[in-house]
């Protein structure tokens, strides 16, 4: 291509935005007119806060927070995988079971559900299992069960009913192509389901998932209702309440919360660049060489 038919180089002059200045100088005004305010308003209790961030009740209570989480969510996935093969199963009955577990689960407040499981020692005091009309083989009572157990099947049982469609939702974004042609290649349905089929839906299940464990981590300050007070939330409520200085240590929870989510975000962004990898749409520097050589009509190298 001879110079005399390039076009003339373009002298382009960005196109100037003062009122974006304007506006980003008066949002950092106002905010620092809070923090200002914020750091000499004495109703914070700057001191009590400090006083109590590491204070060993709202650490266990944070390690508490964290076991329940983490719980609960071993048993949504469980249950979620569970629910999720019943909805795509042929079967109208397991179909029909899982419809009617989400249904129920995603239609009524988690909150309503926490109170429901700690009235469980109220509602069933006496469990007994055995032959209709006949002999009892075993029975139990629930007159002091463990709240913390109580918790964790509350969470866990309403967050299964999300993780179920998220799982579905991984499992039929993979084109059935794929299982076909693995199928083709003699592979097994284990084997079809752990090298084709899995790989390619984490990619869609990881990142809601994630969210979805941050956002367990949250809602696990909802089990007061059970209730449960020994969490990070309603250990600092206790402690606020008895010192009548609520609001340092109803920062301290959320400077504790905010430290744990943080690090989650962290392992989830590495988590999803893992199972991301060869659905990246990125050029890499040898491509757009070629494909530059390609425009100039020179050879590949």
């Amino acid at each position: 291509m001879s110079d005399e038919s390039s076009p003339a180089a373009i002298d382009a002059v960005p196109l100037r935005h003062p009122w974006r200045w304007v506006a980003a100088i008066l949002i950092l005004v106002l905010i620092g007119l809070f923090l200002w305010g914020a750091a000499t308003n004495e109703a914070y209790g700057w001191e009590t806060y400090g006083k109590y961030l590491f204070d060993q009740r709202i650490s266990q209570a944070a390690w508490n927070t964290l076991q329940l989480t983490i719980y609960s969510m071993i048993l949504a996935l469980v249950l979620g995988v569970l629910l999720a093969v019943m909805r795509l199963s042929p079967n109208p009955v397991l179909k029909a079971v899982s419809w009617t577990y989400l249904w129920i689960f995603r239609g009524t407040p988690i909150y309503v559900q926490l109170v429901l499981w700690g009235l469980v020692p109220v509602i069933y005091r006496n469990i007994q299992i055995g032959v209709p009309f006949g002999p009892k083989l075993f029975e139990f009572t629930l007159s002091d069960p463990n709240v913390f157990w109580l918790a964790v099947l509350g969470l866990g049982l309403n967050e299964a009913a999300y993780m179920a469609e998220i799982i579905r939702a991984g499992i039929n974004s993979v084109p059935e192509g794929q299982t076909e042609a693995s199928v083709a290649l003699g592979m097994s349905w284990t084997m079809t389901m752990r090298r084709t089929v899995l790989p390619q839906a984490m990619r869609v299940i990881i990142p809601p998932t994630g969210n979805e464990f941050i956002s367990m981590l949250k809602t696990t300050s909802l089990v007061t209702a059970i209730p449960y007070s020994f969490e990070l939330y309603g250990r600092s409520k206790d402690i606020g309440v008895d010192l009548f200085q609520p609001v340092p240590l109803l920062l301290v929870a959320s400077t504790w919360y905010l430290a744990i989510t943080s690090i989650l975000m962290v392992g989830q962004y590495y988590l999803e660049r893992h199972y991301a990898r060869g659905a990246s749409r990125k050029l890499t520097s040898k491509q757009l060489q070629a494909l530059a050589n390609a425009q100039m009509g020179e050879p590949h190298p």
